[in-house]
């Protein structure tokens, strides 16, 4: 429900919402109070704690485990579910198809409007001969399978398959190029690549069979080049290396049972892109990530199995394999679109949730913003009835695209479940729930389980500064390791403080408790000795009437070590000046203090993002100052470092 305007919150959850939701029940399961006893809870007694979560979650066991969280390797190494057994093909699609095998497990929406729909029944079908057809190609339990695709039916069969059958997948992001998938098929020694034909963006077609053929001669580990029938175009195939997927899958059988895997056996190697260096490959088990997130959309954002959970994000970004997992091992509907969410209209997000009747969505902030433009009408020419919640991840808020998400997109009355953690964590490490009251661009709690901290740089807790975001205590989530380079992880995570995982944001948590991520460390700006995230920079910008989008970045200054120079995206017809660059620069200066009023304003058509509309901050900076802007390979609008490089020209 809406809060009174006398409120500090713009949702207060009705006594109705918090009797019906999935946290309550786990509180009262556990015969507390509130949320600040489970906390205690978990970290006072892990043991109990964690077995309590796989009961609430529901896993089922092939082999329960005899303890649930063996710390003796080190907390860095930390151990989950000793002992135990499950495939997590059996948790998210086996199980319903034996109960509930008419209800629609997938439906997927491409970006020419083609609809299909799978139930748990035939999903099940899918992917017993996706993992039959791996296995005709030679790949057995723990070989690499890498998975560059859009989010198609097709992929989580194949992303499920490979689980199915003891295999290690590699997801990756279907607009990398070559040279970023050959990087992560080499660490990781793939032995086969699932690929479509090419698929539809904006109308036109992306053809994903050459960029395979570019790949396949730079992996000497890849045998087989599998390709699903997207576009159903003509595309050079080389036998035998190259298999149709539609034409293998006839020829193979699907009686095969679930590979009888460890709650430690490796079920995922997904990669994240430092500044430097080879991508991190971070290694997740089948008691990991699965367990993670299903644990945070139930407890986060609800998920149960009467909902139909759509989340706007790629296969090879965390939340790709986040969201099949967790909406499945729930046995909810899992919404997926091909397309972008304003093409080929501005609506095209909110037609694909009344279709679809979406009762969970979740997006990046940076869509929020891109969509606001357009204004309401776009979203209230439909009927977005049917949604209950509203997801975001990915980056911090600013006020005014929060509050137009939930006053707009959630007519007021859903929540806005502020989710933040990352590829390392499988999942969440603050979050929101069904139980507290919600402030714009806030978290309400960490996640529960998650001993999550702020603290300065001598590792003490701090209260009302901005500080290092860290965590006290292992999860089950947490990867266990980078493939092949474990000094790198101990190095990343475990080396600032002693038996304390330190994340890489800048946190917050202010008198009453709330929490705010003020963006990455390496974000940070430091103006004349006081350190800010981008994020407080860019919610100022924002706020002005004539501002889309803004980042913030760091220059160096003789004066003041580092001076803050603003990138600002306007609103259509606006027209940009000197008087409204001051107007601009005031704002900030207004909101933040003299001290850190901008060097520039810098006008400019878009910032860089990724595809799930990730502003890369770091590039900006890269490119404006012209030096080298590291990893690009998740780039998607390279035009934009055009228009960056102009500047530095005129």
């Amino acid at each position: 429900m809406t809060a009174t305007t006398t409120s500090p919150y713009a949702w207060v959850p009705s006594p109705e919402q918090i009797r019906a939701s999935r946290i309550r029940g786990f509180v009262d399961s556990l015969g507390l109070a509130d949320l600040e006893e489970v906390q205690r809870f978990a970290i006072a007694d892990p043991e109990r704690f964690w077995t309590a979560v796989a009961d609430d979650i529901g896993l089922e066991w092939s082999s329960r485990f005899t303890q649930a969280i063996d710390t003796s390797p080190g907390i860095e190494w930390t151990r989950f579910w000793v002992g135990g057994r499950l495939n997590l093909a059996a948790l998210a699609v086996d199980r319903w198809a034996q109960r509930t095998p008419d209800k629609e497990a997938i439906v997927w929406e491409g970006d020419d409007g083609a609809v299909r729909r799978w139930s748990y029944a035939e999903l099940h079908g899918e992917v017993q001969r996706a993992g039959a057809a791996l296995r005709s190609l030679g790949v057995g339990a723990g070989d690499a399978v890498g998975l560059c695709m859009p989010m198609m039916p097709e992929t989580a069969a194949l992303f499920l398959a490979c689980a199915r059958i003891g295999a290690v997948v590699a997801p990756l992001f279907s607009g990398y190029g070559a040279p970023a998938i050959v990087s992560r098929l080499r660490d990781c020694d793939a032995k086969v690549l699932c690929i479509a034909d090419g698929f539809l963006r904006r109308g036109g077609q992306v053809d994903l069979k050459a960029t395979a053929d570019s790949v396949a001669a730079d992996v000497p580990s890849l045998r087989h080049v599998l390709v699903v029938r997207r576009l159903g175009r003509d595309v050079t195939m080389h036998a035998p290396r190259d298999r149709w997927y539609h034409e293998l899958q006839p020829d193979v059988a699907t009686t095969a049972e679930p590979a009888d895997t460890a709650a430690d056996s490796p079920l995922m190697v997904i990669y994240t892109s430092g500044t430097t260096g080879r991508p991190k490959g971070t290694l997740h088990v089948h008691g990991g990530f699965p367990v993670k997130a299903a644990q945070d959309i139930a407890h986060c954002f609800d998920v149960g199995a009467a909902d139909r959970v759509m989340w706007f994000t790629d296969i090879g970004w965390m939340m790709g394999p986040w969201v099949i997992c967790g909406a499945l091992m729930h046995g909810a509907t899992l919404v997926l679109f091909e397309g972008t969410p304003d093409h080929p209209g501005p609506d095209r997000l909110w037609s694909v949730v009344e279709r679809h009747r979406v009762s969970v969505l979740g997006v990046a902030p940076t869509v929020v913003r891109a969509l606001m433009p357009h204004g309401d009408e776009p979203v209230r020419s439909h009927d977005l009835g049917s949604l209950r919640v509203l997801g975001s991840s990915g980056e911090p808020w600013n006020t005014e695209p929060w509050l137009w998400f939930q006053r707009v997109a959630g007519r007021g009355q859903c929540p806005v479940i502020n989710y933040s953690g990352g590829t390392e964590v499988s999942g969440g490490i603050l979050g929101c729930t069904m139980l507290r009251p919600l402030r714009p661009g806030a978290f309400s709690s960490p996640v529960p389980g998650m001993a999550a901290d702020v603290v300065d740089e001598h590792g003490r807790s701090v209260r009302g500064a901005v500080g290092e975001l860290v965590v006290r205590a292992p999860w089950p989530g947490m990867t266990q390791g980078f493939w092949r380079d474990p000094d790198r992880y101990l190095e990343t995570y475990w080396s600032r403080f002693d038996g304390v995982w330190v994340h890489g944001d800048w946190a917050e948590v202010d008198g009453d408790g709330q929490w705010y991520i003020r963006g990455r460390s390496d974000d940070t700006l430091k103006i004349a000795g006081k350190r800010l995230g981008p994020a407080e920079v860019e919610s100022a910008l924002v706020a002005h009437p004539a501002v889309a989008e803004a980042a913030a970045i760091g220059v160096p200054d003789a004066v003041k070590g580092e001076a803050l120079v603003a990138f600002v995206v306007l609103k259509a017809g606006v027209t940009d000046g000197p008087d409204l660059r001051r107007d601009l620069a005031r704002r900030v200066s207004d909101d933040l203090g003299k001290a850190l009023a901008p060097k520039a304003v810098e006008i400019v058509s878009e910032l860089p993002k990724t595809r799930n509309a990730k502003v890369l901050r770091r590039v900006v900076r890269a490119v404006y100052l012209g030096s080298d802007p590291g990893d690009l390979t998740s780039l998607e609008n390279r035009s934009a470092i055009d228009a960056i490089q102009a500047l530095r020209t005129s």
